[in-house]
């Protein structure tokens, strides 16, 4: 087992320490021990890393990713929230093509000088009213 000391696990993983220092008091990473002044961490690091980066790309909080995450050396993955969240993120994805597509049809409205003339630009106030309400 090769032992990695900070400023090494922040060149290759590009995680500030700061960060890695954050990520250790919320439980995410553990610190082998220290060479002088410098946390030294296991080589596996650098995979739970990535799969906090992972998390948080897929719109997972640190707590959540923690959850999912056993401690000590393993990467074992809760596949129950995995789809949970991969679910949300469709129907994020499926909204934000709506807007995307209303944004688009109104954009196109003959009536740019006036956009309470433009039935698309109405009609898209309208939808946010409805989710401002909901």
């Amino acid at each position: 087992m090769r032992e990695l000391d900070i400023g090494e696990v922040v060149r290759r993983s590009g995680v500030p320490a700061s960060t890695l220092r954050y990520y250790e008091q919320l439980g995410l990473v553990q610190v082998l021990g220290r060479r002088g002044l410098r946390r030294q961490y296991d080589q596996q690091v650098l995979e739970r890393l990535a799969l906090i980066g992972l998390g948080q790309s897929a719109g997972l909080s640190l707590q959540q990713i923690g959850a999912a995450m056993p401690q000590g050396a393993g990467l074992a993955l809760d596949r129950t929230a995995l789809l949970d969240q991969a679910d949300a993120l469709q129907r994020q994805i499926l909204g934000l093509q709506r807007v995307q597509e209303r944004l688009r049809r109104a954009a196109a409205c003959p009536h740019a000088e006036d956009a309470r003339r433009c039935a698309s630009f109405r009609r898209l106030l309208r939808a946010q009213q409805r989710v401002a309400r909901a």
